[in-house]
C-alpha cells in the first residue's frame, strides 16, 4: 500500500491537541476494507472515518477503530464533515451522509467565523444483556442492590 493521507482533526475543541482526535480519510475509495482496518491500526486513534461514495446520500463514512468496523462515530463524523467543507468538497450547507447505522442529516453553519455542525443522530438500539450484573455493577464503581419480587 502506497503512502495514506490521514488527516488528524481534534473536535469539540480550537486548540490542537485539546480535543478528540479523529482520523479522516477523504479518499476512502482507494482502499480494500481491510486496508482500512491496516490505515486505522496504524493511526491508532480510538476512530478513523472513510469517506467513500454513496448510492443512498451525499457521502458514505465508514468509521474504524483500532480493531474493527464501527456504525457510527459522532466526533469522528464531526471531523469529517469539518474537513469536506473547509476543503470545498462540500460546499452545500446542508448534506445527507450514509452510516452503518443509517441515513443522517448535517447542518453547516457559520457564525462570527466559527464554524457549528449539526449532526441528526440515528436511533438507539437496545440489546439484551446476558452477561454478569455483579460484575458490570463493579467495573463501573457500583453497587448492585438486590430487587425485590
Amino acid at each position: 500500500m502506497s503512502k495514506v493521507l490521514v488527516q488528524h482533526l481534534d473536535v469539540f475543541s480550537a486548540v490542537a491537541g485539546k480535543g478528540n482526535p479523529a482520523g479522516v480519510v477523504l479518499e476512502g475509495d482507494l482502499y480494500t476494507e481491510k486496508q482500512m482496518q491496516t490505515i486505522a491500526a496504524k493511526v491508532g486513534f480510538n476512530e478513523t472515518a472513510f469517506v467513500v461514495p454513496s448510492n443512498h446520500a451525499d457521502v458514505w463514512i465508514r468509521f474504524f477503530t483500532p480493531g474493527h468496523e464501527i456504525n457510527l462515530c459522532g466526533h469522528a463524523t464531526m471531523a469529517t464533515v469539518y474537513a469536506l467543507h473547509t476543503q470545498g468538497i462540500v460546499k452545500q450547507d446542508r448534506l445527507t451522509i450514509e452510516t452503518n447505522a443509517g441515513l443522517l442529516a448535517i447542518e453547516i453553519t457559520e457564525q462570527s467565523s466559527q464554524l457549528y455542525i449539526k449532526m441528526e443522530q440515528a436511533q438507539p438500539v437496545f440489546k439484551a444483556f446476558n452477561g454478569d450484573r455483579e460484575k458490570l455493577a463493579q467495573a463501573t464503581g457500583l453497587t448492585r442492590l438486590p430487587c425485590k419480587q
